[in-house]
């Protein structure tokens, strides 16, 4: 199992270490290899940002050299997916209870129940909801992007006490699985910073575990 995967199960969480991803695409890979998805369905990206900008003593095309060196590449990339999140606010917005929290923490689409209005897409600050099939069904009445599609969090793996198929690839464990102290622990141990700001943090921890990655901010 990945070193970045630390339970499986009920209450776990994913989670980016932006420092240490380097863009390389393998959870991409991973994920429709697994679930053997359509070319459009991406359940899980990987945005760049501050893309073009050298960080402060190289280029940004030797990350992997500088991440060992403990230097912070001035171009972050961020796998973006499904966190099942805590307070997750595509739950809230979907007005047929088709995205519902479930008891073990993962966030699961029912798809009977999606009419495909596409609240989630603008509720989700992480663009974990995708559309592939568009125009289908009752869409075609009351939305505009069929069937909700997004990250299951590899929960029939997790089942089986396997990580997800993302984070088990991860040539460098940027995608952390676990409970919300044990990814606490593993990104001061690491020396990495949460890449969100508080307010995102809160949504996807809650606001009393959300307090857990708050020590070493509030210190330095």
């Amino acid at each position: 199992m990945s070193q970045g995967v630390m339970s499986t199960g009920e209450g776990m969480r994913i989670f980016p270490d932006v420092e240490a991803c380097i863009d390389c695409g393998g959870c991409v890979v991973a994920c429709k290899r697994t679930w053997d998805r359509e070319i459009q369905n991406q359940r899980i990206d990987i945005t760049t940002m501050a893309e073009g900008v050298a960080g402060p003593q190289g280029e940004n095309a030797d990350k992997t050299g500088r991440l060992e060196a403990g230097e912070n590449p001035g171009e972050t990339s961020l796998p973006m997916q499904c966190y099942h999140c805590e307070n997750a606010p595509c739950v809230s917005v979907c007005p047929t209870n088709a995205l519902q929290k479930e008891d073990d923490g993962f966030v699961a689409v029912h798809e009977d129940l999606c009419v495909g209005c596409q609240y989630c897409l603008s509720g989700c600050p992480f663009g974990a909801p995708q559309f592939p099939d568009s125009d289908d069904g009752s869409a075609q009445i009351f939305g505009t992007g069929g069937i909700m599609d997004k990250c299951t969090g590899c929960r029939e793996r997790q089942e089986v006490q396997k990580g997800p198929a993302c984070a088990e690839e991860c040539a460098t464990d940027a995608i952390l699985v676990g409970g919300a102290g044990e990814i606490a622990d593993e990104l001061e141990q690491r020396g990495s910073q949460p890449f969100f700001n508080d307010e995102a943090m809160e949504v996807i921890f809650g606001a009393e575990d959300a307090q857990l990655f708050q020590t070493d901010q509030q210190e330095q």
